[in-house]
């Protein structure tokens, strides 16, 4: 397998607010839900980088697709990293995130590492660090 990820689909319980959560709440640009009129097809794609994109789908649709039973959801399985290029961009990111509706699970802050970061979780629960590694090259 080469390794080609072009798409992250979060599970959510409640499509229209995660919607707003990433579309007016974080500015991920979007042309909202689509495939409403398919039985479990509705969902949205933000588009992040070049080849990467950013997909949410109801969790039930998402274990009918899957043939896997519905779980309780865990806030621990994974993160989502959003590297940026300084200590006041994670703080400003930091502020966008809770005025969108996230919870700041901890505040940004000087990590162990040289680096800086925080970490929110978004409506659904999904969790998100935003850091500053000073080792990175410029983000664009």
């Amino acid at each position: 397998m080469k390794p080609r990820v072009t798409v992250i689909t979060l599970g959510v319980d409640h499509l229209e607010t995660a919607l707003q959560f990433y579309r007016d709440g974080l500015g991920l640009p979007t042309e909202g839900i689509i495939g409403e009129e398919f039985e479990h097809g509705a969902v949205a794609f933000f588009d992040l980088q070049p080849g990467l994109k950013l997909a949410i789908w109801n969790r039930k649709d998402i274990a009918h697709e899957a043939k896997v039973a519905l779980a309780q959801p865990g806030a621990t399985e994974f993160t989502l990293g959003h590297n940026v290029n300084s200590k006041a961009e994670v703080d400003q990111v930091m502020v966008q995130a809770e005025a969108a509706g996230a919870t700041i699970t901890d505040p940004a802050h000087d990590t162990f590492w040289g680096g800086y970061s925080g970490h929110f979780q978004d409506p659904d629960g999904h969790l998100w660090e935003v850091v500053w590694n000073p080792q990175w090259d410029t983000i664009e």
